[in-house]
C-alpha cells in the first residue's frame, strides 16, 4: 500500500514548484534549472490581466475583426504587454527589491543566489530592448504617423522603473505607488490595444485612468504578504500606514466604488444593458470579500484574489464591449 502522507507530500511539492514557476508567494526554494529561474523572475501569473487589457482595448476600438491577421496582431501586443513588459516590470522589481524580499521571500532567485546579478541585469535589458522592438514593428503595422505603441511601451518601462528604483521609488508611497502599478496593469495595455485597432481618444484614456483607480484596490492586495519587511526598511505601504484592518477595507472601497462609477458612465452613454451586468458582477467582489478578505488579510490575499478578481476582470471586459459597441 502507498503511503498517504508521502503522496501528500507529493503533491504539496508540486504544488510548491508550480508556483515557484508562475512567481506567486508560498514557492519552494532550491531551483537550479537557469531558464525557469529566470521564467520565476518574470513572475507568469501577472502577465494575465495586462494581457486581458488588451482585448478589452481591442475591444473597445469598435474597429476589431476576427480575421487571421488581426487575431496575430492581437496576440503580438498580448505578448509585448505581458511576457515582455511585465516580465521586465517584474525582473527590474525583484532586482531593486532584493533587500526586502531577503526578509519576505528569502526563497525569491536573487536573495537566494540561484542567479547572479549580471544575469538579471541582461535579462531587464533583453526583455526591455524585446518590449521596445516589438512595439515599432506594431506601429508599422497600424500605419501609425505618431509611434504611439513603442510609446507607450517606452512610458510604461519608466513608470516601471521609478516603481522600483531609488531615488523615487514610488512603491514607497502606499497611494503614488499603487496607483502607477493599477494605471499600467489597467490602462496601458488597454491603449495599447485600442490604438492598434482604432483611434485612442481622450475619453478612452479618461475612462480607464479613472477604471486603474480599482486596480489601486488590487494593487493594494499585494501589500498584505510583505507588511513586515515593508515596516522594517521603511516602505509606507497603505497596510503599514493605516493597519491592516483599515487597509483592507480602504481596498475593498476603492475596487467598488469605481466599478460602479463606471456602470454609472456606462448608463450616461445609453449602453444600459452594459451598465447593469457590471453592476452585477460587482456584487460577487462584495461576498468574497467578506467571505475572505475582510476577515483575514493576511492570511486570505490569495484566496480572495483567485475568487474575486475574475469578476472584476469580466467587468473590464463588459466596459470594452460597450465602448467599442458604442463608436
Amino acid at each position: 500500500m502507498s503511503d498517504p502522507s508521502s503522496s501528500q507530500t507529493s503533491a504539496a511539492d508540486r504544488s510548491a514548484k508550480t508556483r515557484q514557476l508562475l512567481g506567486m508567494k508560498g514557492a519552494a526554494p532550491g531551483e537550479t534549472d537557469l531558464w525557469k529561474i529566470r521564467l520565476q523572475l518574470m513572475k507568469p501569473i501577472t502577465w494575465i490581466p495586462l494581457i486581458w487589457g488588451v482585448v478589452c482595448g481591442a475591444a473597445s476600438s469598435g474597429h476589431y475583426r476576427w480575421t487571421l491577421e488581426y487575431v496575430l496582431i492581437a496576440a503580438a501586443c498580448m505578448l509585448l504587454s505581458g511576457p515582455l513588459m511585465a516580465g521586465y516590470t517584474q525582473t527590474l522589481n525583484d532586482f531593486y527589491d532584493r533587500d526586502l524580499d531577503a526578509i519576505n521571500e528569502p526563497y525569491r532567485p536573487i536573495p537566494s543566489g540561484a542567479i547572479s546579478i549580471p544575469q538579471v541585469v541582461t535579462q531587464i535589458l533583453v526583455l526591455l530592448a524585446g518590449g521596445i522592438a516589438l512595439a515599432y514593428g506594431l506601429d508599422r503595422w497600424a500605419g501609425h504617423e505618431f509611434p504611439i505603441v513603442t510609446a507607450l511601451t517606452i512610458g510604461g518601462a519608466f513608470v516601471s522603473y521609478i516603481y522600483s528604483a531609488p531615488p523615487l521609488k514610488l512603491k514607497k508611497n502606499g497611494w503614488l505607488g499603487n496607483y502607477a502599478l493599477g494605471a499600467s496593469y489597467i490602462a496601458l495595455p488597454w491603449w495599447a490595444g485600442h490604438a492598434l485597432f482604432g483611434e485612442l481618444t481622450s475619453s478612452i484614456v479618461i475612462l480607464t485612468l479613472f477604471y486603474s483607480l480599482a486596480g489601486l484596490g488590487i494593487a493594494i492586495v499585494n501589500d498584505f504578504k510583505s507588511v513586515e519587511g515593508d515596516r522594517q526598511l521603511g516602505l509606507n505601504s497603505l497596510p503599514v500606514m493605516f493597519g491592516v484592518g483599515t487597509a483592507a477595507w480602504i481596498c475593498v472601497l476603492m475596487i467598488d466604488v469605481f466599478q460602479a462609477g463606471v456602470a454609472l458612465y456606462l448608463f450616461s452613454i445609453q449602453q444600459n444593458l452594459y451598465g447593469v451586468i457590471l453592476l452585477l458582477l460587482v456584487i460577487p467582489q462584495i461576498t468574497f470579500q467578506d467571505m475572505y478578505f475582510l476577515r483575514n488579510p493576511l492570511e486570505n490575499d490569495v484566496k480572495y484574489q483567485a475568487s474575486a478578481q475574475p469578476f472584476l476582470v469580466l467587468g473590464m471586459l463588459v466596459v470594452g464591449l460597450a465602448l467599442g459597441h458604442a463608436v
